[in-house]
């Protein structure tokens, strides 16, 4: 079995889905890895390290599509910006984040060229499968740099200080969402010394929220039927949205800084901060929308850029795990070698249907596709 590494196509992708660790361990398992030269230098691997852990380093990465059974990408089909498909040979087999939502043309080549593709969007949210969690595993970054992005950007510190001059009040931090990426940002603002409170529809969360130092915003809305079996929050309907609105209303305004990270994976972000809510922060505010690349949960949000309203700044950042690469690398390349740990047996490809991880990320095979089901949860943000 070869296992291929090609550079990453998306104009702002420096992520890798292999790291030389991670490649040597499938090396020492008998596993032919090759690589596309410079394809680990976004994130700080060398071609050398590549070729220190036993991987062949081939020239280019068309190189890699020719020589490689297995293609391993961080992004690839649906989820990147490239203007050509790639490569990809009969009967090959890819896995990654694959945009599994927006496949249109893709499609008819996957059929067609009879690939195997697994999407690791769609990695089930079981015991089993959390070590293969790619979007929890960037979610967890995301939520990290979030906090981050707006203590750059808030023209005052986040943690109290006691200082000859007078003291100076800690940020107010709102978190809107208690997911992976919301619990990241809330750890993180709290380790930062902010006045952190957050906010979830899921009641059950409290515990969680408040674990982290942060006090949990109730807001008297009936929850009942807020969460599915698995304990991830279910969209809602209009009225529940009007509702939550205008109890946010007082937070926002409280608030020097709201991080956003509701997303329904296929579907648009719920719109979840109005202009009126804004309207009531103070100049120099910062949000930081983790929802963009879904339309974003914030009125005036623009995906991939900083938008001014009425003073306060408004990010939209569609892919912050890239900007922490060298750490994203290392999750995704632990995600992407216990995923292959279960679809090889004695180095051999095995797609067991049967089998509730495989069934669930495997979006064509034999010449077959199969339409990834939508969901109602709504879960923290979406990587890619």
């Amino acid at each position: 079995m070869i296992i291929g590494v090609p550079t990453e196509t998306a104009s702002d992708e420096t992520r890798v889905a292999l790291t030389p660790p991670v490649a040597k361990q499938l090396v020492d398992e008998g596993v032919t890895v090759c690589v596309a030269a410079g394809a680990g230098n976004g994130s700080d691997w060398s071609d050398d390290q590549y070729r220190e852990a036993g991987c062949e380093v081939l020239d280019d990465r068309e190189a890699v599509f020719e020589r490689a059974d297995v293609i391993t990408q961080v992004r690839a089909l649906g989820a990147t910006d490239a203007e050509s498909l790639d490569p990809y040979r009969d009967g090959q087999v890819v896995l990654g984040l694959l945009g599994p939502f927006g496949l249109e043309d893709e499609t008819e080549m996957l059929v067609d060229r009879e690939i195997t593709a697994f999407s690791m969007e769609l990695v089930p949210r079981i015991s089993r499968a959390q070590s293969m969690d790619i979007v929890s595993s960037m979610d967890s970054v995301s939520g990290y740099k979030s906090v981050l992005v707006a203590a750059e950007a808030l023209p005052r510190l986040f943690p109290m200080e006691m200082t000859a001059a007078g003291t100076v009040q800690p940020a107010d931090v709102f978190v809107v969402g208690a997911g992976v990426a919301g619990l990241k940002a809330i750890a993180t603002s709290e380790r930062l010394g902010a006045s952190t409170r957050a906010y979830d529809i899921r009641p059950e969360v409290k515990e969680e929220v408040e674990s982290l130092g942060a006090e949990f915003v109730e807001l008297d809305l009936e929850t009942d039927d807020a969460s599915d079996d698995e304990g991830h929050a279910k969209e809602q309907d209009d009225e529940f949205i009007r509702k939550q609105r205008e109890m946010m209303n007082r937070v926002i305004a409280d608030s020097d800084v709201v991080i956003t990270t509701a997303a329904v994976p296929g579907r648009p972000s719920p719109e979840l901060v109005t202009n009126e809510m804004i309207d009531g922060m103070d100049p120099g505010s910062v949000i930081v929308d983790l929802a963009a690349k879904g339309g974003g949960n914030c009125e005036p949000t623009v995906a991939d850029e900083i938008v001014d309203y009425e003073g306060v700044s408004i990010h939209g950042p569609t892919n912050l795990p890239a900007t922490v690469p060298h750490t994203a690398s290392q999750l995704v390349a632990n995600n992407v070698k216990d995923f292959l740990d279960l679809l090889l047996t004695d180095g051999e490809l095995d797609v067991d249907t049967d089998d509730e991880i495989i069934d669930s990320t495997l979006l064509s095979h034999d010449g077959t596709y199969r339409a990834p089901h939508e969901t109602d949860e709504t879960d923290d943000e979406d990587d890619d």
